[in-house]
């Protein structure tokens, strides 16, 4: 079985490679991709694929626009992080889907089914029906990270984050718990993928949730000191300011 991984997380990536593996120890992973760019350069050859594997939201995009920049020659299921108001959509639109962090079980169901079926896949209604569920889509933001703790593989709410912040350049989330929890993402990456009315990028370092800010004071230099609601204090950029007070509605 030829498979192809489109996830952007490093990690999350590396678990469903290890998973798959562990399922079906004669399968070949033809590439482990993270980007809308890098999938649609990879298909444009026409690559023998059995079955591939497409996180729904990436760093440039969502992987629904590979299907309309190149032909997916295989089925394929969709690894997410949504809410499962948004899962409805795909069962509407007959497309599968796994949960992030990918469980042993149902990924176990998901390909059986696809053995089941794959004899009678020709890339056709599920594949038409694309349009309709990136529509649908479209102005979702991230709604969970799958991070690593030790051996284990969590999923956590975005609505659960603190900050994201950068350190040694490495980016990392606090979590409302106090813990702190590396991404594979820079902070250009999450500006992008983030709801803008829940947070903010503050300065070089750091992007708040808007319900972490617990106290703001006038700071040097026409700057903006924050205390975060774990303790932390931060500065907002000079540059910044104008956009801060807008975003916070004072």
């Amino acid at each position: 079985m030829n498979i192809l991984i489109l996830e952007d997380e490093e990690l999350a990536a590396e678990h469903l490679q290890d998973l798959i593996l562990s399922l079906r120890p004669a399968a070949e992973i033809q590439a482990a991709l993270d980007s809308v760019e890098e999938a649609v350069r990879f298909l444009k050859p026409r690559p023998t694929l059995d079955l591939a594997f497409f996180d729904i939201q990436l760093a440039d995009g969502l992987s629904f626009q590979v299907f309309q920049q190149a032909k997916v020659p295989c089925p394929v299921i969709f690894t997410t992080a949504y809410d499962q108001y948004t899962l409805q959509a795909f069962k509407v639109n007959s497309i599968d889907y796994l949960l992030k962090p990918i469980d042993r079980d149902e990924l176990a169901q998901a390909l059986g089914q696809y053995e089941e079926l794959r004899s009678s896949f020709n890339g056709g209604p599920a594949m038409a029906r694309v349009e309709q569920a990136l529509s649908m889509l479209q102005h979702n933001h991230k709604t969970r990270f799958v991070v690593k703790a030790g051996h284990q593989f969590l999923s956590i709410k975005t609505s659960s984050v603190l900050y994201f912040f950068s350190e040694h350049k490495l980016t990392w989330l606090r979590h409302k718990d106090g813990k702190k929890h590396q991404l594979d993402y820079s902070l250009e990456q999450l500006e992008q993928l983030l709801d803008p009315t829940q947070f903010y990028r503050i300065n070089r370092q750091h992007i708040v949730q808007i319900e972490s800010v617990a106290q703001t004071t006038i700071y040097s230099n026409a700057r903006l000191k924050l205390l975060l609601s774990d303790g932390e204090e931060v500065v907002v950029s000079r540059d910044r300011v104008a956009g801060f007070r807008q975003w916070l509605g004072e």
